[in-house]
């Protein structure tokens, strides 16, 4: 298998809900040459622009990078709901007004701290209260783990796992069958 289609595989594995658009965003680690990284970014960034999807590197340690991919639509969205955006002043980042700014101050935190900024999970579209419940009880004492740890809602959550378990399952199907990542979501590749 060729190292493109290694990424390509690991993005339908990881980040499958949000290349479907039925979530702001999804991490994934991926390990390889900076070359490699940066041009799978690159082929990924020009040809999925069209639907609105892009690609950060939000870390490099040695060969691993953590990446974001993103809905720039639904991430600008889920930044502008009420709840979000307080919880957000509370971790610091009280003067970001876009996307951008947002993910700057969010790389920033990741640079400057040991600690994981575990207000990630509001841009990936964990609900506020899971989140908030993550950070307060320190990881622990959730209802339940799937995609995130779970402290609300939980007959809601398994649901969303669902849709998320069955956006994976269309994306790798549609690898089996040789297809790319770009066709699958119905982007006309231009390899």
């Amino acid at each position: 298998m060729s190292e493109t289609k290694e990424f390509e595989r690991e993005l339908a594995m990881h980040t499958a809900p949000a290349m479907l658009g039925i979530k702001p965003a999804n991490l994934l680690t991926v390990e390889g040459s900076s070359g490699f990284i940066s041009g799978n970014m690159a082929r990924f960034n020009s040809i999925a622009a069209e639907k609105g999807l892009h690609i950060k590197e939000l870390r490099r340690i040695g060969r691993r990078s953590l990446m974001l991919l993103y809905n720039e639509k639904l991430l600008a969205d889920r930044l502008e709901e009420k709840e979000v955006r307080k919880m957000f002043r509370n971790c610091g980042y009280g003067d970001c007004k876009n996307c951008r700014q947002y993910l700057e101050k969010l790389m920033d935190r990741m640079a400057d701290n040991e600690d994981f900024p575990h207000e990630i999970g509001l841009f990936l579209g964990y609900p506020v209260d899971d989140v908030r419940g993550f950070i307060d009880n320190k990881g622990r004492n959730c209802l339940f783990s799937g995609y995130w740890k779970v402290y609300t809602d939980e007959e809601n959550a398994r649901r969303t796992f669902n849709r998320y378990n069955n956006c994976r399952k269309y994306m790798i199907g549609c690898l089996d069958r040789g297809e790319d990542i770009y066709k699958a979501m119905r982007i006309r590749s231009r390899a």
